[in-house]
């Protein structure tokens, strides 16, 4: 379906939980979150009846995450049902990779084909600490699992924070050269309103170019599958690519194509908007596929022009981010 600015909206990205087996600094509190109980989460049957009616009006693309999507139970059971959808024509997930491995194969056999696998250090002990409980081995095992059963692309997310990892983007840089993995940088946002994020943290991603650059010879223009906004290059001779995402420096907002859906039932056109509409509610109601199909239409068409970021969060009134998805 096309929005009101002309953007093809065709993707939608669906969060399972809001539950996490990590407590990322600039994420989730330390403490977790309060269990609202399976009553206040969409069923996997909920969530497969809204993707049909969606794909109804062009969405073929479809995107697990949470919270950690693989904490919910029986995941895999909703990935084999969107699949035999025969208009979806692409379903990928991101994780943090912890409880990856042991599922994968399961995942692989009903239809995920990619992954994009969380990871913003690749240090130990600054891993324990941005996390406050995870085991790096197990990312690393993750991505060689992903990587043994022909995913493609695996990419890793790197949120660069200036004082923290920002002395590893080389060696970040350098894990494209030597594996066949795509590794994008992301701005850091300020993404709720934990006092981990301040503005002293953010590095640019042309910051991040030059950087690399100074070491590296970037041949740019390299197409990767996938729907978001990375811009891709290649450093010569390598195995994979970088992927540099601008969320703050030069938003891509005139070509998103997305819809985001929150585990709790609500949809909204943009991570910073607060516009939500309730599709459990309607759900709940009883409505009939041609209602919630018209919910669907009148989400795309209050999908704001562009976010509004740096006018910040909005601590009062909007949700944190493992509450909308990742």
């Amino acid at each position: 379906m096309i929005d009101t600015l002309g953007r093809n909206i065709d993707y939608l990205r669906i969060s399972v939980t809001d539950r996490c087996n990590l407590r990322c600094r600039y994420c989730m509190p330390e403490e977790g979150i309060e269990n609202q109980g399976h009553h206040h989460m969409l069923s996997f049957e909920q969530l497969y009846r809204i993707v049909k009616v969606a794909n109804k009006i062009g969405i073929n693309k479809v995107r697990l995450t949470g919270g950690e999507p693989l904490v919910r139970k029986n995941i895999v059971q909703l990935i084999r049902a969107i699949s035999a959808l025969s208009s979806i024509e692409d379903i990928s997930l991101t994780t943090n990779g912890i409880l990856f491995p042991e599922m994968a194969n399961d995942l692989k056999q009903a239809g995920i084909s990619r992954v994009n696998i969380s990871l913003d250090t690749l240090d130990k002990e600054k891993y324990k600490y941005i996390t406050l409980k995870g085991n790096l081995d197990r990312v690393f095992q993750a991505i060689e699992k992903a990587l043994s059963l022909d995913m493609d692309p695996v990419k890793i997310n790197v949120v660069v924070m200036k004082g923290f990892n920002d002395d590893e983007i080389l060696d970040f840089a350098r894990l494209t050269y030597e594996l066949p993995v795509h590794v994008r940088f992301i701005e850091f946002m300020p993404i709720g309103d934990l006092d981990f994020h301040t503005e002293d943290k953010v590095l640019t991603i042309g910051a991040v170019k030059s950087i690399i650059e100074e070491t590296y010879n970037l041949e740019y223009g390299v197409n990767i599958k996938g729907h978001g906004p990375a811009n891709y290059a290649q450093i010569a001779g390598g195995k994979g690519s970088l992927g540099f995402i601008s969320p703050l420096s030069n938003h891509f907002c005139n070509k998103c194509n997305r819809m985001r859906l929150t585990a709790d039932g609500k949809l909204r056109g943009c991570l910073y908007s607060q516009d939500e509409i309730d599709l459990r509610l309607a759900l709940c109601n009883d409505c009939t596929d041609e209602q919630l199909l018209a919910l669907f239409k009148k989400a795309i068409l209050m999908k704001p022009a562009q976010h509004h970021m740096l006018d910040g969060w909005g601590k009062n009134n909007n949700r944190k981010m493992y509450q909308i998805g990742g």
